[in-house]
C-alpha cells in the first residue's frame, strides 16, 4: 500500500514539474526569465 502512495507522489511531482516547465516555456523568453523584474527589455530581444 505504501509503495502505491510513493509511486503516486513521484509521478505527481513529475507531472507538476513538467506542467510548470511547459507553462514557463509558453510565456516566451522574457516571461520565463527569473530576472524579468530587474533586466532591461533590450537584453530579452
Amino acid at each position: 500500500m505504501i509503495n502505491i502512495l510513493i509511486i503516486a507522489l513521484v509521478f505527481g511531482y513529475g507531472g507538476y514539474t513538467l506542467f510548470r516547465h511547459i507553462k514557463k516555456g509558453s510565456k516566451g523568453k522574457c516571461g520565463a526569465c527569473d530576472l524579468k523584474e530587474s533586466c532591461s527589455k533590450e537584453t530579452c530581444e
